[in-house]
């Protein structure tokens, strides 16, 4: 599935309990959101980067690696998601830990199921309150309807896997990305480093050729728009 903000704003959840886990998800379904379920760190590191979700709820122990550890690949791969982490492990320094890796919120279990629900309402509207226009240059990304503005007033419009390859180029404007990076990080369910430089022809296609810049042996940096 590519990558898409549902009609209903979307939510993950990854908790190795899987009882524990059904039961968030119908809570917070019930809720309005459409509710995506991972039971491992591997699966949850794979939809965290394929799909556009809002929140995240995050458990600390989970097969595979740590939900911290889970948490830094996902912010070091421009994941903007809120996320708050649900664990047993309620002391200071793990809860300065859990901040400090990335969390937006950190709760113990055993919790009251209201207050989650309310925690999650309240990240949801930080969510919204996000600047839905990037700078590109002298022009702009707009993350809710994926077009380009280019200076002269013109909008172009970009599916969502060149979107999502240009917002992670203009990130870090100043970065060369490998194409194995950029692979990994747009293109998690493909196994080919190629699809990386099919869609930068598309977007040179759309865009023209400077939008993306190739360094020769090391891969691609933003470009001036």
């Amino acid at each position: 599935m590519a990558p898409e903000i549902a009609k209903r704003p979307r939510l993950l959840i990854v908790e190795d309990d899987t009882e524990l886990a059904a039961l968030l998800a119908a809570l917070i379904t019930d809720e309005g959101y459409e509710v995506d379920l991972a039971h491992d760190a591997q699966q949850g590191l794979h939809l965290g980067l394929g799909r556009a979700y809002r929140v995240m709820v995050i458990d600390r122990r989970l097969p595979g690696m740590d939900g911290l550890e889970l948490l830094g690949k996902l912010r070091r791969r421009a994941v903007t998601a809120r996320v708050l982490i649900l664990t047993a492990l309620g002391s200071h320094a793990e809860r300065v830990r859990g901040l400090d890796a990335g969390a937006d919120d950190y709760l113990t279990k055993p919790f009251d199921f209201d207050e989650l629900l309310a925690r999650i309402r309240a990240l949801d509207r930080r969510f919204g309150d996000q600047v839905d226009l990037l700078p590109l240059g002298e022009g702009f990304l707009d993350r809710d309807t994926r077009d380009v503005s280019l200076p002269n007033g013109t909008r172009v419009q970009l599916s969502q896997r060149e979107f999502d390859l240009l917002r992670t180029l203009a990130a870090r404007p100043r970065a060369v990305h490998s194409r194995p990076q950029l692979r990994a990080q747009v293109f998690p369910d493909t196994a080919a480093d190629s699809v990386v430089d099919t869609y930068v022809y598309y977007l040179r296609r759309k865009l023209g050729r400077q939008i993306v810049q190739t360094v020769y042996g090391l891969g691609y940096r933003i470009g001036p728009l």
